[in-house]
C-alpha cells in the first residue's frame, strides 16, 4: 500500500520594518540632516543677537538662515576616545556617576549649590592640566513652546577671542587677577552639555563639527546683546563643504559632552592646538519617531585655567 507522506508548511516571522526596531532605542549611525548656517543681513551691516526682548524697533536679530543638507557622522561609529579638545574641541565623556539624587533641575539655585561642584570637579579630572574653575552660568533646554530656552537650531559658536577675554575680566575676583591668569595662563570656555532625558535621547539631538576642520574664514563674529548692558560675542557660522560634522546616537544621562569654546593656546604660534573653537547646533533627525520624548538638557559654562 502506498502512503503519503505528510509535510509541515513553516511560516516565516516577517522581519521588522525599520521604523518598527526604532521603538526600542534612537536610530543611529550616519544621517544626513539640515543644519541652518549663517545668511548676512541684507544690507551687510554687522550681525547682532538680542538675547532679551529687543529695545522697540529693532528685530531679535539682524541677520537669517542659510539651511543646508549636511551628512552628520555617529560618534559611536569611530569611538568617542578618537577625539580630543585640542585636536576637535569636543571630547566626549561616557560612564559618568550619577549626579546627586538631591538636584533639583528646575531650581537655579539646586543647580549652582549641587550640580556646579560635580561640573568644577569633572573638569579638572578630564581637562589635562587644569588647575582653576570658574564657572559662570548655565541654560536649561526644553523642546517645548513654553518653556523659556528651546534647543537652538542654528550653528554657533558661545564665545570669541574677544568674548573670552571679556568673560575672564567679569568673572576673575579681582582685576590684577584677571590680568594675571589672562598673561600668564592658559584660559579656555569649556561647556558640559549633557540630557536630562531619563531614555537615550531620540529627538533634536546636538551636532558638532571638528574644530580641525573649521576655517576662520567660516566664522563670523556676532554681537550678544543683553538688556542689562553687557554685550558679549558669539560667532555664526558659514557654511563649508570641508566641515566634518557628528553627533552621539542615543546619547544617555551617564554620558558628558566637553564644549570648547575658545582655548587661548590656539592663539600661539606652533600650537598644537586646532582653532579651539566648536561650532554645533540642535538637529532635527528626520528618523525620529514621531511619538519621540522631547528633549530636556542642560549645558553649564566654565572657564578653565592651566597648565
Amino acid at each position: 500500500m502506498a502512503t503519503s507522506a505528510s509535510t509541515t508548511t513553516t511560516t516565516s516571522k516577517p522581519q521588522p520594518t525599520q521604523v518598527e526596531m526604532q521603538t526600542s532605542q534612537p536610530p543611529r549611525g550616519p544621517v544626513t540632516a539640515t543644519l541652518n548656517f549663517y545668511a548676512p543681513p541684507p544690507d551687510n551691516s554687522a550681525p547682532f543677537n538680542h538675547v532679551d526682548t529687543p529695545p522697540a524697533g529693532l528685530p531679535q536679530r539682524n541677520f537669517s538662515d542659510s539651511p543646508k543638507q549636511v551628512t552628520i557622522s555617529d560618534v559611536r561609529d569611530s569611538g568617542a576616545s578618537s577625539f580630543t579638545l585640542d585636536n576637535d574641541a569636543f571630547a566626549v565623556l561616557q560612564n559618568q556617576p550619577p549626579s546627586s539624587s538631591t538636584i533639583d533641575f528646575t531650581s537655579n539655585s539646586s543647580i549652582e549649590e549641587t550640580y556646579y561642584p560635580e561640573i568644577e570637579s569633572l573638569l579638572l579630572k578630564h581637562v589635562p592640566g587644569s588647575n582653576k574653575v570658574i564657572i559662570f552660568d548655565h541654560t536649561i533646554r526644553r523642546q517645548d513652546p513654553s518653556a523659556p530656552r528651546s534647543p537652538v537650531q542654528r550653528v554657533h559658536i558661545d564665545q570669541t577671542a574677544v568674548s573670552a577675554a571679556v568673560r575672564v575680566r567679569r568673572h576673575a575676583s579681582s582685576e590684577a587677577e584677571a590680568e594675571d591668569l589672562l598673561a600668564n595662563t592658559r584660559y579656555r570656555i569649556i561647556n558640559v552639555w549633557r540630557t536630562l532625558n531619563k531614555d537615550p535621547l531620540e529627538s533634536f539631538p546636538l551636532a558638532f563639527a571638528s574644530s580641525s576642520t573649521l576655517s576662520d574664514d567660516d566664522i563670523v563674529p556676532v554681537q550678544h546683546r543683553y538688556n542689562s548692558g553687557f554685550v558679549g560675542q558669539t560667532a555664526a557660522i558659514k557654511y563649508n563643504p570641508g566641515q566634518k560634522w557628528y553627533y552621539i546616537s542615543g546619547i544617555t544621562s551617564d554620558e558628558r559632552i566637553l564644549l570648547e569654546c575658545f582655548d587661548s593656546d590656539s592663539l600661539k604660534g606652533g600650537s598644537q592646538v586646532k582653532g579651539g573653537r566648536v561650532a554645533h547646533t540642535a538637529f532635527a533627525d528626520p528618523r525620529t519617531r514621531p511619538d519621540a520624548e522631547g528633549r530636556e538638557s542642560i549645558e553649564v559654562r566654565a572657564l578653565v585655567f592651566g597648565p
